[in-house]
């Protein structure tokens, strides 16, 4: 029987996740790592298995906590469209308040690991898939709700609003001022097609 664990495990693979998405995962060392962590390599390896496998446990852990945030907001009460419009104006200002502008850690891990890693790849497209689903389902009742024109296809808007919303991270981290990152939001869906 191995001996009890004697560190707050939550608290180390925070520090782990910040590390990853502060530094990327190829610049950050095992050196880091057991820097941030406190612990040393042999407690660091045993706990959680090498560095890419710890890497993937807190990239899961974080994509786990987003899409159950989007499933929150695009499932909640109110209207679809209020929905809508919190969900992308809630993305622009969390985006616009990180003083770092670090974007979110999936995407930059899929921008930095994607050719290298289909696991991380594969994590993306999946993340990406669920939260374009959840849009589509609030598209369809927003036209259900007479919001949206019926006639127009609730996949291509649903797709359309993602792509809204990785545009908005994007120029957050080009430090564009946060109010016209919240008018990029607004202006996409006071541009959804009316009945």
């Amino acid at each position: 029987m191995g001996r009890p664990r004697n560190f707050d495990e939550n608290r180390v693979l925070e520090s782990v996740r910040e590390q990853f998405w502060n530094s990327g995962y190829a610049a950050t060392s095992v050196q880091d790592l057991m820097g941030v962590t406190g612990l040393g390599k042999g407690s660091l390896y045993g706990a959680f298995g090498d560095k890419r496998q710890l890497f993937l446990q807190v990239l899961d852990s974080y994509r786990d906590e987003q899409l159950a945030g989007v499933r929150s907001i695009l499932t909640g009460p109110g209207t679809a469209m209020e929905r809508l419009a919190r969900l992308l104006e809630g993305a622009a200002e969390g985006f616009a308040e990180d003083p770092q502008r670090r974007g979110c850690f999936l995407v930059n891990s899929t921008s930095e690991l994607h050719s290298q890693d289909p696991g991380v790849a594969s994590r993306a497209r999946t993340t990406y898939q669920a939260v374009e689903d959840l849009l589509v389902a609030c598209v369809r009742e927003a036209q259900n709700e007479g919001a949206v024109d019926p006639d127009a296809d609730p996949q291509e808007l649903g797709r359309l609003l993602l792509a809204v919303m990785q545009g908005i991270e994007f120029l957050a981290k080009t430090h564009m001022d946060g109010s016209a990152l919240l008018q990029i939001g607004r202006a996409a869906l006071s541009r959804l097609p009316r009945p």
